[in-house]
């Protein structure tokens, strides 16, 4: 942390001596285009981004030597659109006609009546009234308290998302996942530095692109701004915000990693987070469907892949050699310190997943239980069931369900706990 805090302080004594050469120079030039140019020529100082004696002409094609460029990411932007083109119709295609043959279908949920009252205490203070709010509540909108907490029930019921909904998710960044762990292994398979790490810094940073690493980093950093893109659409989980963390860092780590020349050290990175995550979807996926035992072993497997690559080869093997080998080589620079810096904020999030990860786990070994996602919102299977508990009274007092609805059970308690 304090080589952190050291580059940080040289950035910042960089911005104050070329702020004073400017406020200080002809007033008619301090407009604003000269403004933006200045601080362009800040943040794009050499002696920020590399080692001493070297800069941007070092990177400049020539002999036939490519170099990473940094006009060269706003490919990724097509790419992510293109990845959530295809999502859509995976999803409503190879996704749900595979949920239909492992019995995974859409349930019915009852709706809760229109009521202007309700509805706008819901979207604006709370989905779950309070006691002193109820009389008032029951008040403005005519319902007695039985029939307002029903109404609650049903209308957070209506939020949230339905079984097959994650299945397709999950099935989407499992071929996602699945598809970067190969591609990064094509990419890699017959490159030394994934042999001896060392080797990524061999020529640096003078190191020419390869067209693998090209479309490596470019679908990469696509597919991540296409889950950027998507979060909010998808499944809220109580990591809603270290996701947004994790992607934010992460597109931010590529596309840095690309301009400054540190692909290599980017390749390994990716391969080795791409070599675990398609198997936390497929156990997803089976968790879903039913599939109790082959949830669970492939959980383990996921779990040892997992707590392998974050918390042991990750932090005692890239780190050490992207924080301790370079200083080797050359002398520390900003660009330095900001690379490591990223890196650990990837770190602290692959503790805090371990975490919940471990804790899983535990639960689940004992007592052969099933695998339950930490990051699901508990609430779901609680209301669920009260809804359930509602509609057995519906039956005996009626002998059917009002509006007409068939019995479903939205929780799936004894067959598939939600993920």
């Amino acid at each position: 942390m304090w080589s952190l805090w050291t580059g940080l302080t040289e950035i910042y004594s960089v911005y104050l001596t070329d702020f004073h050469q400017w406020n200080t120079g002809c007033p008619e030039a301090r407009n604003q285009s000269n403004m933006l140019q200045w601080l362009s020529d800040i943040f794009w100082q050499e002696r920020l981004w590399f080692p001493e004696g070297l800069g941007w002409a070092d990177l400049e094609d020539r002999d036939g030597r490519v170099y990473a460029k940094a006009g060269d990411l706003w490919v990724a932007l097509p790419i992510a659109f293109v990845f959530l083109i295809l999502r859509q119709i995976f999803e409503s295609t190879v996704a749900t006609y595979l949920a239909s043959l492992l019995g995974i279908k859409e349930t019915l949920r009852r709706n809760a009546a229109h009521n202007p009252a309700l509805e706008s205490y819901y979207c604006h203070s709370s989905k779950y009234p309070t006691q002193k709010c109820v009389a008032e509540l029951c008040r403005q909108s005519g319902c007695s308290e039985k029939q307002l907490q029903r109404w609650f029930r049903r209308r957070r019921n209506q939020d949230r998302p339905i079984l097959i909904k994650k299945f397709r998710e999950a099935s989407w960044r499992f071929v996602i996942y699945l598809f970067a762990f190969v591609a990064g292994l094509v990419a890699l398979i017959d490159k030394p530095w994934l042999y001896d790490l060392e080797e990524m810094w061999k020529g640096f940073p003078t190191l020419t692109v390869l067209p693998s690493q090209y479309w490596y980093y470019m679908l990469e950093l696509g597919f991540y701004f296409s889950l950027l893109f998507s979060v909010a659409s998808d499944v809220k989980r109580k990591d809603f915000k270290e996701q947004i963390i994790h992607h934010v860092a992460t597109i931010t780590l590529i596309s840095f990693s690309w301009c400054m020349n540190y692909i290599r050290a980017g390749t390994l990175i990716m391969f080795l987070h791409d070599s675990s995550d398609y198997l936390l979807e497929s156990a997803k996926m089976f968790n879903y469907a039913g599939w109790r035992k082959t949830c669970n072993y492939i959980f383990i497997v996921f779990a040892v892949f997992f707590i392998i690559t974050r918390l042991v080869i990750f932090p005692f093997r890239i780190l050490y050699c992207t924080w301790v080998y370079p200083l080797t080589l050359y002398s520390p620079f900003f660009g330095y310190y900001f690379f490591n810096g990223l890196l650990l904020v990837l770190q602290c999030l692959h503790v805090f997943w371990a975490a919940l990860i471990i804790r899983m786990a535990l639960r689940f070994l004992p007592h052969n239980e099933i695998v339950e996602d930490e990051r699901s919102d508990r609430d779901e299977t609680d209301d669920s069931e009260e809804e359930d508990e509602e509609r057995n009274g519906d039956i005996k007092k009626h002998g059917a369900l009002r509006n007409g609805y068939t019995t479903h059970n939205n929780n799936h308690r004894n067959h598939r706990k939600a993920h």
